[in-house]
């Protein structure tokens, strides 16, 4: 009898023990995972914030680049069309370079609108930034595209042309180049994206380079899981290569 009760005891003291066990695993598993959840949520809002900045900065160079145009090549095509109409009695000319001025502001009107990204995709995107440098006449540049074009998250379309749209600012504003050249390359499940000219080039370990667009450039890449290399020689241009996996289609 005594060890019956003595067996029943330990049973009972296994049980509470046991219980007790799985209270604490409960718990602490509990624990664990809001703890996941609360850094997957803030993961998600800084992406957010990521790409809300992100589409301001792609407004504001656009806005840089309008009023660009707007000084150097509208300004240059409407002056000559106010001295000829003081100066000709034929019109022909006059109504010529008014027509090439409102094709330019028709143009300008689709870029300036926010949503104008989102209507496109990103190689048309960047075929309006190569026109658009090619109708300033800043330097020479192409665009071509290899294999057949996949579609791609807007979330990562905005950060790969914003980061396109830096190297091509980097390129106008300090390389001194004559020639441009962007390869976009559709092969499978990946995307390459090249960009290189034939500026000045520089050191990129020289800590008076390192704040030129590129420390961005490479955040930008990491934010969309996407690997980007840049390389540059003195006197032989600047490269940029971005590659990205495509999600698969079902």
């Amino acid at each position: 009898m005594q060890q019956e009760g003595q067996a029943i005891l330990v049973a009972v003291f296994t049980l509470v023990f046991l219980c007790t066990i799985l209270i604490v695993l409960f718990i602490v598993f509990q624990k664990h995972k809001n703890k996941l959840l609360l850094k997957q949520n803030e993961a998600e809002k800084q992406f957010d914030r990521e790409i809300a900045k992100t589409q301001i900065e792609i407004r504001e160079e656009t806005f840089r680049n309008i009023s660009w145009e707007l000084h150097d090549n509208i300004g240059q095509l409407l002056t000559p069309a106010k001295i000829q109409l003081q100066n000709s009695s034929d019109n022909q000319e006059v109504i010529i370079t008014l027509d090439k001025g409102l094709k330019e502001l028709r143009t300008l009107s689709k870029a300036i609108n926010p949503e104008a990204l989102k209507n496109i995709t990103l190689a048309t995107a960047i075929k309006q930034e190569i026109e658009r440098l090619n109708r300033l006449q800043y330097l020479q540049a192409s665009l071509h595209i290899e294999g057949e074009e996949r579609s791609i998250d807007h979330e990562v379309e905005v950060v790969f042309f914003r980061m396109i749209q830096e190297f091509f600012s980097n390129t106008i504003k300090h390389a001194k180049a004559t020639h441009l050249k962007v390869t976009i390359i559709f092969n499978g499940e990946q995307l390459n994206v090249f960009a290189e000219d034939n500026g000045t080039g520089f050191n990129k370990n020289r800590p008076e380079n390192k704040g030129i667009g590129l420390t961005n450039i490479k955040k930008r890449a990491q934010l969309v899981n996407a690997k980007v290399s840049i390389n540059s020689t003195i006197n032989e241009g600047t490269q940029l290569h971005i590659s990205y996996t495509l999600k698969s289609r079902t």
